[in-house]
Formats: C-alpha cells, structure tokens, sequence
C-alpha cells in the first residue's frame, strides 16, 4: 500500500500543503541515452529513480519539515507575527 504524503510546511516559502515529487535529471537526456547508448540509458535511468524528492509546490524548494514539528510552530509563529 502506498504511503500518502503529509502535509508540510516549506521553511523558505511558508506554503503548507501536500508536496510535489521531483525527479532529478531530464527525461529528454534520458531517451538520448537509451536510443544511442543501452548501458548508459540504463544507469541514467535507474539514478533518476532513485533521486525522487518532495519539493514545496509553490517555490520548489526541498527544504520541507511536518506541520506538527516544533521547527515548524515555531516557523508558522514567526509567520503569523509578520503579517499583523
């Protein structure tokens, strides 16, 4: 069963939400490599699968903490206090 993602909080941004899943390196490098070079092909692709990351949905960033975290009461306080 797969694993549902919870909410965060990104530290750069403030957007809370569910994340985005990121995968590094290009899908176009990736077809390139398969069409002229196999073994290549196949290692680029089995790095990119192994380099899924949540980033936030807003900014990009990776740096992405639990809502319930005490980091990120102390983030959303700060937040709150800057707005009023």
């Amino acid at each position: 069963m797969a694993k549902k993602a919870q909410d965060l909080l990104c530290t750069n941004c403030g957007c809370q939400g569910k994340p985005k899943l990121r995968v590094k390196g290009s899908f176009f490098i990736e077809i390139i490599l398969w069409l002229f070079f196999i073994v290549p092909g196949l290692i680029y692709t089995i790095w990119r699968l192994t380099t899924k990351q949540n980033v936030c949905v807003k900014c990009g960033s990776e740096n992405l903490i639990p809502l319930d975290s005490p980091k990120a009461q102390q983030v959303l306080a700060e937040l709150k206090g800057e707005s009023t």
